[in-house]
């Protein structure tokens, strides 16, 4: 999972993209990115780290420009290296930046065609570099005599074409403006916004609106699935939709674990959302336990506070915070590593004895994906003191691969895979478990404002809206997106990156893997 960032306007944009990747951190830790251009030039930085660390005073006063994008990352399928950080660049035609939030499923049948057939070349392993250059060479046929806006729609309709998966995009036109486009079933989430100062009028785009919100930016809509859309440098919007698109089908697991729960995508409020996730969740807890003997209601820090509040209250329990979170430390989920995430629990959560202390305690979760975590969590509730712990999930079991840009693809590291509730709740160590059921996640989720009609549940129910996803291509992806691959495969990374240093020592930590 990625966050992305696109702003035009009448002055300089490099504070602006900052704030807003500021805002989009929870969506990304592993690297950041700003590119910005005025009329002729183009200027980049981007590093491993978070936005604070990779941006001091004088990479931002190196990037001038009244246009640019920006992006935090995590990584999936890819590297950590820093080559693999985003936007990533292309010279022909016009200077094209461009950067991604997603997943191509045809991503090897599109590096085939980009570097045999339209002779480009690749440098990174990134499905963000294949799009860039397909969108490039597109742009390059449609835009023979004169760059329109009409030209850069009809070459973003050809991207669309060509690509399968889940995406939100935006890219850079050196001297033009910017582009933006999502998936045709609108899996990830893209938003349009507007600003008016002094100076003039003012665009943005970015993968959730509490971006722009905390810069003033009225949001005007979603990107709407299968949709092209071009800001030029006065900040007037073009754009086109597919001549059909297909499904409206936004990833509900943005709503249940990524997003902000102050951001509003596809008319749909997280906050809210997750409101109702708690009613649902404590209406199963009423009907299968009517006779539950639960003392107090603890979140898991933060995403599930929501969702907790309304249990305590539907349940008519007490709500108390149990575990207080060291908030400098990252989410756990997007750390590139079971070992890091693992060693991150300990260090990111202390309990509060007081309130664990021979209490029966329901301790409430947004999800269980690898189990590791939700275990050493209920271990340090029985330590605190606690005389039983429940665990309860707001979501449903994540018994299958996301191949749309969430990083648990791998069957093997998904406790729920092949195994039922009571083995599950066996493992973590809870006095007894119980799940959302898909139902009424959908149902929480769901609201008449909205056009949506039904949403990508995959990784719940294992129905893949692009219809092209096949055994053998999970099976492919298993070999790439596991913890193990990731640390082999950054590990000779790291070995490559540095021939000066002590290649015996990290050559041994590689044959040790």
């Amino acid at each position: 999972m990625c966050g992305i960032v696109g702003i035009v306007g009448p002055k300089r944009v490099n504070q602006f993209l900052y704030e807003a990747l500021t805002n989009l951190q929870h969506r990304g830790q592993d690297a950041a990115g700003i590119m910005t251009a005025d009329k002729s030039h183009l200027y980049l930085h981007k590093s491993n780290g978070l936005v604070r660390d990779v941006f001091d005073d004088s990479d931002m006063s190196r990037l001038k420009g009244d246009m640019g994008i920006g992006h935090v990352r995590y990584p999936t399928a890819g590297s950590a290296s820093q080559t693999e950080s985003q936007p990533f660049y292309v010279n022909s035609p016009y200077g094209i930046g461009l950067a991604h939030n997603g997943n191509l499923v045809n991503a090897l049948e599109l590096k085939k065609l980009v570097t045999e057939k339209e002779r480009r070349h690749l440098n990174t392993t990134s499905d963000t570099e294949i799009l860039l250059n397909i969108f490039a060479h597109e742009l390059s046929k449609s835009s023979k005599k004169q760059l329109t806006p009409e030209a850069i729609l009809k070459a973003i309709k050809k991207v669309h074409k060509r690509c399968s998966g889940g995406y939100a995009v935006v890219a850079l036109i050196v001297g033009h403006g910017i582009v933006a486009f999502r998936d045709p079933n609108g899996i990830r989430p893209l938003v349009l916004g507007k600003r008016l100062t002094k100076n003039g009028l003012e665009r943005m785009v970015a993968s959730e609106s509490v971006a722009l919100d905390a810069l003033g930016f009225e949001v005007e809509r979603d990107i709407k699935p299968g949709e092209a859309l071009f800001i030029d440098s006065d900040s007037q919007v073009y754009s086109q939709l597919l001549d059909h698109n297909e499904s409206y089908s936004p990833c509900i697991f943005e709503y249940v674990y990524f997003a902000r729960p102050d951001s509003i995508m596809d008319r749909l409020s997280v906050y809210k959302s997750r409101l109702r996730m708690g009613e649902k969740l404590a209406e199963k807890i009423l009907r299968e336990r009517p006779n539950h003997d639960i003392d107090v209601v603890i979140p898991i820090p933060d995403t599930s506070r929501t969702a907790a509040v309304q249990v305590a209250h539907v349940l008519g329990v007490k709500y108390r915070e149990g575990f207080i979170k060291n908030r400098y430390i990252g989410r756990t989920f997007i750390m590139p590593g079971q070992a890091e995430r693992k060693a991150s629990v300990k260090r990111k959560l202390n309990a509060i004895e007081l309130e664990f202390n021979k209490k029966n305690v329901l301790l409430v979760d947004d999800s269980i994906v690898r189990g590791t975590t939700s275990q050493q969590i209920v271990s340090m509730a029985r330590d605190a003191g606690a005389a039983n712990v429940y665990f309860a999930s707001a979501a449903p079991p994540v018994r299958h691969p996301n191949v749309y840009g969430i990083d648990m693809p791998a069957v093997k590291e998904l406790i729920a895979s092949n195994k039922s509730t009571d083995e599950v709740q066996d493992f973590i160590g809870a006095d007894w478990l119980i799940y959302q059921d898909l139902e009424d996640l959908i149902e929480a989720v769901l609201h008449k404002s909205s056009n949506i009609k039904t949403f990508d549940t995959s990784c719940f129910s294992g129905s893949y809206v692009t219809e092209d996803v096949t055994q053998h291509y999970l099976e492919s992806l298993e070999l790439v997106r596991s913890d193990s691959a990731k640390v082999m495969r950054d590990a000779k990374i790291l070995l490559e990156e540095n021939e000066d240093k002590d290649k015996d020592g990290l050559a041994k930590i590689i044959g040790e893997l």
